[in-house]
């Protein structure tokens, strides 16, 4: 079963900056992530949603592929190429992947102005070493499918920096 964790943050690059952490404990089979969104809201209350999978290039890298081999068969790979791509650019627009957007637009709109939230969906995880990697990141953690325990163990463990442990 797949785990939720979001996290807030007083800016982005912070929550970046423990993304890329994340991103960097999958290369070492310590987390299997399935999603990592970074929603940020401006001072003018807009909200914008920082995906790591990007559905559109993906789709249209796919689409390519599959109108060149179409295109081919009738004799203008070219022309097959560039429709597949178009509309495969357009399905990966429209196809949403891990955690669902609105849902992550309706839980940014309460953040602050100039604050962000990681939203973190893991599959599996070795959960002693990624609260020892994540020790003293900060942050504050708005909502989680964790246990109440687990989730104050990894509240300690974000807040460890802050007090000095």
């Amino acid at each position: 079963m797949n785990t939720l964790v979001v996290i807030e943050y007083d800016d982005f690059l912070k929550a970046e900056e423990v993304r890329l952490q994340l991103l960097k404990m999958q290369k070492e089979y310590l987390v299997d992530l399935e999603d990592a969104v970074i929603a940020t809201k401006d001072k003018n209350g807009k909200v914008k949603l920082h995906q790591i999978h990007s559905t559109v290039k993906a789709g249209a890298v796919t689409g390519s592929f599959w109108g060149a081999l179409v295109g081919l068969i009738f004799l203008n790979p070219l022309l097959g190429m560039a429709v597949g791509a178009a509309s495969g650019a357009a399905a990966g627009a429209l196809s949403d992947v891990g955690i669902n957007d609105n849902f992550m637009k309706e839980l940014a709109q309460n953040l602050v102005p100039n604050s962000s939230a990681l939203f973190v969906l893991v599959r599996k995880a070795n959960p002693e070493r990624v609260l020892e990697e994540l020790q003293g990141t900060g942050g504050k953690i708005l909502k989680t499918s964790l246990s109440h325990e687990d989730q104050a163990k990894l509240q300690a463990a974000l807040d460890a920096a802050a007090k000095g442990v």
